[in-house]
């Protein structure tokens, strides 16, 4: 190991540190956490419980990664996870738990996220990669988020809810129900405003795949179709697009429905 490491900080014998770990004052690295190369622990952060944190992870003060889940089933012999990939950014006052026994046991995170200041990722939630939690974001248990979605500050999603790939939530939103994939949903309740289109023009979409997206949404949300009816018209018009198969997948398989 070698790095940076505070005196007053508390690292348990059961932790892991990688290369070149900064741990800063007062920190405190509690059980077998793994740190992996280039990790940055802030001042007062708090690391602890069965958690993997990959490389070049950034932790801020007073953040708080790995604590119990708040969850009155879980005990504190439990043996529960939270896997963090490379390169994710965790603000000031972010809160993350790992999974419950009842969840299966992990909360997973991927690469390249960035959780602004005071988020909350709750038990067995699933993240993806390259999304971004803006401040005070809540999410609740279970609650899976695909790659490059976008949650605007002060919202909050509820238990079991999804959010679909380079989809965009605006700011203080309650979403109740799936937001779909390349859609931007707004309000309390969260609803359907329409294509994401400056996320969709920024992830350098081909122009045919934007026009062929908003046909589908036009069918599957302005036609006044019944859903099986839109999704079977989708079908049969709109073909070879991998990005409306998995739209389409994404609506057959939601089970809180779409917001």
């Amino acid at each position: 190991m070698s790095g940076e490491i505070h005196k007053t900080a508390i690292i348990s014998q059961d932790a892991s540190i990688g290369k070149n770990v900064i741990v800063g004052p007062y920190a405190v690295i509690e059980g077998p956490v793994v740190l992996g190369d280039d990790v940055y622990i802030g001042s007062h952060c708090v690391v602890e419980g069965h958690t993997q944190l990959g490389k070049g992870c950034q932790v801020y003060s007073h953040a708080v990664i790995g604590s119990p889940p708040q969850d009155k089933k879980h005990k504190h012999k439990d043996m529960v996870q939270l896997v963090v990939g490379d390169y994710n950014i965790f603000r000031e006052y972010v809160t993350v738990n790992p999974g419950t026994v009842e969840g299966g046991g992990r909360t997973t995170i991927g690469t390249n996220n960035l959780f602004m200041a005071c988020s909350h990722v709750a038990h067995d939630c699933h993240i993806g990669s390259d999304c971004t939690l803006a401040n005070y974001v809540g999410l609740s248990g279970h609650v899976s988020i695909e790659d490059r979605a976008i949650i605007g500050g002060l919202s909050g999603v509820h238990q079991f809810g999804r959010v679909g790939y380079l989809s965009m939530i605006g700011g203080c939103s309650k979403v109740n129900q799936d937001v779909p994939p390349f859609g931007m949903v707004d309000g309390n309740p969260a609803t359907l405003r329409g294509l994401n289109i400056v996320g969709l023009k920024r992830a350098n979409l081909p122009s045919e795949t934007l026009l062929a997206l908003r046909r589908v949404y036009k069918i599957l949300f302005n036609s006044g179709l019944a859903r099986s009816n839109a999704l079977a018209q989708v079908k049969d018009q709109v073909k070879n697009f991998p990005e409306v198969k998995r739209l389409i997948e994404f609506i057959q398989t939601s089970k809180r429905g779409i917001s």
